[in-house]
């Protein structure tokens, strides 16, 4: 009899669900949009996990009771106090299996981690950065970006983009193209006007303006280069930070790299590894290639005890094939 195991992958802008049997074939997938329940409430966390379970489950045609296993990575969930009101959202999937919740970095981690333990770093539209040693015992950051002091995400890059440039038009800083090219974003009339809309909140510069700093660097300016440089020892610095909880200075280890800033290549990643490898030598900088999702299946595969030696690439590689099936390769 064939063995079902269910992933759920909960985000900020959208959330997935995957199917898959025991030998790691990816079978089903649903899709909805935001669950992070600091978005959308409990009530919008239970209606999404819903609907992508539901949708995943229709697609090959397998109950929740057939489910011998879960695994859920949910943003938002970042502290055991809210575990409670995460699973009675989880509840009326009607599971009657093992499940497990981990805030949605840790499944990145064991998506693109060769081991299945690690650390992974999240730079998206902000930043995240969770860990876990040889035992799974748990290292991790605050996940409130500036407010905690941990930045790197395209939200603080940009933020540190648009003050390069006030400094500049106040003879503070040096001279920028990205003055020229956010008056043009904006469609402010010149500089002055730009600031002024920014401090009145007539203009607004966000983290989709990230593709701009990368391609005024490209250019060669160095004051955009500075800028991605130092969002990538700050995204560094959260993995060394991590790396002290768990002791794994002296170890070899994969950081998992998940998020859409690191398209931006080696300016933001090669500081990021100066950073990382002063203080662990032996880790190694990895993109993750693989949907997050798959990494919740392969939570819910070891809450049920599978964990056999190739399963996660084999879930990898029915992933991309299921998603190129489906013209999203």
């Amino acid at each position: 009899m064939t063995g079902y195991f269910l992933g759920i992958d909960i985000g900020g802008t959208k959330s997935q669900a995957l199917v898959a049997d025991e030998g790691g074939r990816v079978l089903g997938l649903g899709e909805a949009g935001p669950g992070n329940h600091e978005m959308v409430g409990y009530e919008g966390l239970a209606a999404v996990l819903a609907e992508v379970a539901g949708r995943a489950q229709a697609a090959v045609g397998v109950k929740a009771g057939q489910i011998e296993g879960a695994g859920f990575g949910i943003a938002g969930y970042d502290w055991s106090s809210e575990l409670p009101a995460t699973l009675a959202a989880i509840t009326p999937l009607g599971l009657n299996c093992p499940v497990e919740v981990v805030n949605d970095a840790l499944i990145g981690l064991m998506a693109g981690a060769e081991q299945g333990w690690g650390v992974a770093v999240v730079a998206g539209t902000s930043n995240n950065c969770w860990g876990w040693d040889r035992s799974h015992r748990v290292g991790r950051m605050i996940g409130h970006g500036p407010r905690f002091g941990e930045y790197g995400g395209a939200e603080e890059l940009v933020g540190k983009a648009v003050a390069a440039v006030a400094l500049s038009w106040t003879r503070r800083g040096p001279a920028t193209l990205m003055e020229e090219r956010f008056v043009r974003l904006a469609g402010a009339l010149d500089v002055a006007d730009l600031l002024e809309g920014l401090s009145q909140e007539r203009y607004q510069i966000g983290p989709e303006a990230a593709p701009l700093v990368f391609e005024v660097a490209a250019e060669g300016d160095r004051v955009a280069e500075d800028v991605i440089a130092w969002a990538g020892a700050e995204l560094g610095s959260l993995a060394v930070g991590v790396i002290r909880q768990l002791g794994l200075e002296n170890e070899a280890f994969d950081v998992v790299l998940a998020g859409s800033l690191y398209q931006g290549g080696p300016l933001l990643v090669e500081p990021m590894r100066q950073t990382i490898c002063a203080v662990a030598p032996g880790a190694r900088l990895v993109r993750l290639e693989t949907p997050p999702v798959a990494g919740a299946v392969l939570l819910g595969m070891r809450q049920a005890g599978r964990q056999e030696p190739g399963l996660r690439s084999r879930l990898a590689a029915s992933t991309r094939a299921y998603l190129e099936g489906m013209g999203r390769g």
